[in-house]
């Protein structure tokens, strides 16, 4: 495995690096902000399936830990895929944004452990 690779999984949520690919990064007034793209391979539960890529969700923007005192955005891309025979559109549910908040569900679960402590 590639050491960029290894080291963005210490860094970054595994299940992002997993399934999506890091298509660019830019740096602007201490905000670093990472593109993702969500890997063409096919969801495992629709394998019985003949699936089609058909393009992307729009993109979503995360919030997650800063690191060395910049703030951090992951720009999330989801890709769809049309089934081929019906046309129905078919996605995977990813359960990467806490609910109700803008950051990554490990993000969220550290604050709420961290706001327990300052009470």
């Amino acid at each position: 495995m590639e050491l960029s690779i290894d080291l963005l999984k210490l860094i970054l949520p595994e299940l992002l690096i997993t399934h999506f690919d890091l298509v660019s990064h830019k740096k602007e007034d201490g905000t670093l902000h990472l593109y993702f793209e969500e890997k063409k391979d096919t969801p495992k539960e629709e394998r019985h399936r003949i699936l089609i890529a058909h393009g992307f969700h729009k993109e979503i923007v995360v919030q997650d830990f800063p690191l060395r005192g910049k703030s951090v955005f992951l720009h999330i891309k989801r890709r769809r895929w049309l089934d081929k025979a019906t046309g129905q559109a078919v996605q995977r549910d990813w359960g990467l944004v806490a609910q109700g908040t803008r950051m990554t569900v490990e993000f969220a679960a550290f604050l709420k452990v961290l706001g327990q402590y300052q009470s």
